[in-house]
């Protein structure tokens, strides 16, 4: 079941209780890195369900046991234990370019704002990266954090988050509004799912992974054979050909000794 207290011991930060901007830095980190993103664990085998999801059951797969999760499932859990701690927490929809023109969809990722001191926060536990590590500030200033840059971009009737390391350009994250959503609104990336799922005929050859992790200094993501480092803002990218380094570094980054 849903514990506040195992779960604050789980991620590292057993007794953090406090509702201020440091705690939620705090318990924003310390998730990242101790708890993945696992695009595996979204089994479909019986069906789509990130609608009526079971947050005890996801609880025990995801945060307990530490296999990770998707957004449906972090960010979830993440919103429940915020709330249950006292912070002011609304969802919100973002889509990512790829995501986007694969679907049609606003919805195809979830994340949040929490309204703290006269400020809003953007919050994301859920994103396999690389992505901001601690929450960002809604403002139209830069913001920075080990070693990459952030900013929030108007682009009309949507909100760019962009990135940028010490020697890339900024690039786009996601895109979102700040409409105030319910969980019933990802219904149409359920039906989205179920049809690409009956339509996918292709080969399971290590394509179709996607996994990320948090270091104190950065993140790592695996995305099929790609493999990304960003390590006090310095991204290195290679091609993982081999296959059982592959499976290595799948595992590793699902491990708690990744680091």
């Amino acid at each position: 079941m849903f514990d506040v207290d195992r779960y604050l011991a789980r991620i590292g930060c057993a007794g953090e209780t406090g509702v201020d901007i440091a705690t939620l830095r705090k318990l924003h980190r310390d998730h990242l890195m101790a708890i993945p993103y696992n695009g595996a664990t979204q089994d479909f085998a019986d069906g789509v369900r990130l609608v009526d999801l079971d947050e005890d059951a996801t609880f025990e797969t995801c945060v307990i046991q530490g296999r990770g999760g998707t957004c449906f499932q972090l960010n979830r859990l993440f919103s429940r234990l915020l709330t249950e701690l006292g912070y002011d927490v609304t969802l919100l929809a973002a889509s990512t370019a790829e995501g986007r023109e694969a679907s049609g969809l606003d919805v195809e990722h979830m994340f949040h704002r929490v309204a703290l001191d006269g400020a809003d926060w953007l919050v994301d536990v859920g994103y396999p990266g690389p992505s901001y590590v601690e929450p960002l500030l809604v403002t139209d200033a830069v913001q920075s954090q080990y070693g990459c840059q952030y900013r929030l971009v108007d682009r009309g009737s949507r909100t760019a988050l962009q990135r940028r390391g010490r020697i890339t350009r900024w690039s786009v994250v996601y895109t979102f509004t700040p409409e105030a959503r319910q969980w019933s609104d990802w219904k149409e990336m359920e039906e989205f799912l179920v049809r690409e799922i009956a339509a996918d005929t292709g080969p399971r050859d290590g394509r179709n992974i996607l996994c990320g992790r948090t270091l104190d200094n950065g993140q790592a993501v695996l995305k099929g054979r790609r493999y990304l480092t960003v390590r006090d803002g310095r991204e290195e990218t290679r091609t993982i050909t081999d296959d059982d380094e592959h499976q290595r570094l799948v595992s590793l980054l699902l491990s708690d000794a990744f680091g």
